[in-house]
């Protein structure tokens, strides 16, 4: 089996570890200022894949010297108490970021309770305020995994000004709010999906594909246009062989005769998001910031 060429994959792991550093020597200089980030993090039930999530957040925040603190809640805790914490959380100064980790049980409204968190501590962009303010490019805080893949982007493309990008799949969590940071980059972007006609045409005329649907090896070396640049958000566990793996939405092995660069999957997209979950903590530290100065000003200003 010939080895995969290095050159062509983009190391998501070793840009993570950068913006982690990045992340630390900001965190070191705000606490030799007094100020201590803070990221709270409210986990409700047991399930697995979730507490794995957690636990490699609260590490990536140790690392960087973010305080962490996690609310560990049982699977039958109501929606009046999760609505309290949050709350709560909200009113804490020293708090800066507030996550809850996703899936929620079905009888919490996942909808009411990402609402309910204050838009500057939303460090996951969920908010309908953070939302409408990226599509309006406004300086909010956005979804990390989105977020992570425009800095593999623009360290695979340089130059992103001009470019046909894809996205494949419409999600609110990924699909949608990169389509809105591709166009802040000024690419030229065409969302598709699974009511869109003749997916591999559309791709084909793409300089960036995104790939986010869900759908293992869905997009082979025929969907892409040589030399794309691709980025895989999808995370599949297949059989093959008797033994559970890992895969993309892309077929890696047949893309790779096409594509100038693409993340394998794992060790590409995935890295970042924490990464950038991270940053998000302190730029919303910033926005807090900001927003307590604009407060005071206006309580100084003559009426």
């Amino acid at each position: 089996m010939n080895a995969i060429p290095s050159i062509k994959l983009i190391d998501g792991k070793a840009t993570a570890k950068r913006v982690l550093a990045e992340v630390g020597e900001q965190v070191q200089a705000l606490r030799q200022a007094g100020v201590q980030p803070a990221l709270a993090v409210v986990l409700v039930g047991c399930d697995a894949a979730s507490q794995v999530y957690v636990r490699n957040k609260v590490l990536r925040a140790e690392e960087v010297g973010i305080r962490s603190l996690e609310h560990r809640l049982p699977g039958d805790t109501s929606q009046a108490h999760l609505l309290a914490l949050i709350e709560r959380l909200n009113r804490d100064r020293e708090i800066n970021g507030i996550l809850v980790q996703l899936p929620l049980p079905g009888h919490i409204d996942e909808h009411r309770v990402l609402q309910t968190i204050d838009p500057l501590k939303d460090v996951d962009g969920f908010h309908s305020a953070n939302v409408g303010g990226l599509a309006q490019g406004r300086d909010v805080l956005t979804p990390c995994t989105p977020s992570g893949c425009m800095r593999l982007l623009r360290d695979a493309c340089g130059e992103l000004r001009g470019k046909h990008a894809v996205v494949v799949g419409r999600s609110n969590i990924v699909g949608k709010p990169m389509a809105a940071l591709l166009l802040q980059a000024d690419c030229t972007v065409t969302m598709v999906h699974s009511r869109s006609h003749d997916l591999p045409a559309l791709c084909r005329q793409a300089d960036i594909v995104v790939a986010a649907v869900g759908k293992p090896g869905l997009i082979g070396a025929d969907w892409l246009k040589p030399g794309a640049v691709v980025i895989d958000v999808g995370i599949n566990r297949i059989e093959e062989a008797g033994q559970s793996r890992l895969v993309g939405d892309v077929d890696l092995a047949a893309a790779l005769t096409q594509v100038a660069a693409i993340t394998p999957v794992p060790g590409g997209v995935g890295p970042m998001t924490i990464a950038y979950l991270m940053k998000n903590t302190l730029l919303a530290l910033d926005l807090q910031q900001q927003a307590a100065h604009q407060e005071r000003t206006s309580c100084l200003s003559p009426c």
